[in-house]
């Protein structure tokens, strides 16, 4: 079933903010919030098909300095491994933004679309923000599914040596479209599901056409120093009412499995799913048991 998607713009927070609607007009709301660095075309088409085909009214955007959405630059300037370091120790890290304030785009992005209560499903920095809008804005949420996420504690497990050193910006970052796709892809292949592998070509294709349609490295890196910002937010989550399904990989190298299983932990009342062979990416096979879950959880709220 090949979707059609309703685009539009809006000034939220005083930022332009690109969005998406598909599905029947009286299904129930669900928000997709994208992680680090992602875009709206980011979420695979078959989870978007089949949560539509469930019933849903889906909805997704561009999360602040990502895809076309507006840039959230304050002049902070960004030193990633100090500021990594300063982050790891509890120290107070000075950013542009933080998690909180994507959260409050969050928010108003469903005021200015008219909806009171939404379902929500975040990955990644997407499930970061998705937790602490159910827990500052309760009324705002009818259920919250977390993927591959985090509390972003500093005491939890760090991303894989290799990883980290991939993703701390030492080394100079590619401009085209070629060196771009060669570098995204290499790093989807040391983060990705390794019981659920994806395809080169699939992954080649879906970064050239996140590349054509909107390449924004200093947006990834904003957005990078605002989770280093924002610390633990583990103080909220008891405050969470929503039905809560949390999913997260066992053979994932950057939000390591105890992560997860943290939210879930202080979250009352949560479900939690560890994948056997999941990592750290939307792998498409992965998709049909995300589905189901998301769907499961949404008819618990």
């Amino acid at each position: 079933m090949k979707l059609c998607w309703n685009a539009g713009s809006a000034v939220v927070n005083g930022l332009p903010m690109q969005w998406e609607q598909a599905g029947p007009d009286n299904g129930e709301p669900l928000l997709l919030v994208m992680g680090l660095g992602g875009q709206l075309i980011h979420w695979p088409d078959a989870l978007c098909e089949d949560l539509v085909a469930r019933g849903f009214k889906l909805i997704r955007f561009d999360n602040r300095d990502a895809g076309l959405s507006g840039d959230a630059n304050r002049g902070v300037p960004i030193h990633l491994p100090r500021d990594w370091l300063r982050s790891r120790w509890g120290q107070p890290v000075d950013a542009n933004y933080t998690l909180h304030d994507m959260a409050a785009d969050t928010v108003a992005l469903l005021d200015t679309l008219g909806v009171a209560r939404a379902h929500l499903a975040g990955v990644s920095m997407g499930g970061m923000i998705s937790q602490i809008v159910a827990a500052r804005y309760p009324k705002r949420v009818r259920s919250l599914t977390s993927i591959m996420s985090s509390t972003n504690h500093p005491k939890l497990p760090g991303a894989r040596l290799d990883v980290l050193l991939h993703m701390s910006g030492l080394t100079p970052r590619p401009k085209t479209r070629e060196a771009v796709i060669r570098r995204s892809t290499t790093m989807l292949r040391r983060i990705g599901s390794p019981g659920f592998p994806t395809p080169y070509e699939y992954r080649a294709r879906i970064v050239g056409m996140a590349y054509d349609r909107a390449f924004r490295p200093s947006g990834v890196l904003r957005q990078t120093h605002a989770i280093l910002a924002t610390g633990s937010f583990e103080d909220l989550l008891p405050q969470i009412s929503a039905p809560t399904q949390v999913i997260h990989g066992l053979a994932d190298p950057l939000l390591r499995p105890a992560c997860g299983q943290r939210s879930a932990q202080i979250i009352r009342g949560s479900r939690l799913e560890m994948i056997p062979g999941m990592g750290h990416d939307l792998a498409p096979s992965l998709m049909p048991q995300w589905s189901g879950l998301i769907a499961a959880n949404a008819a618990r709220g």
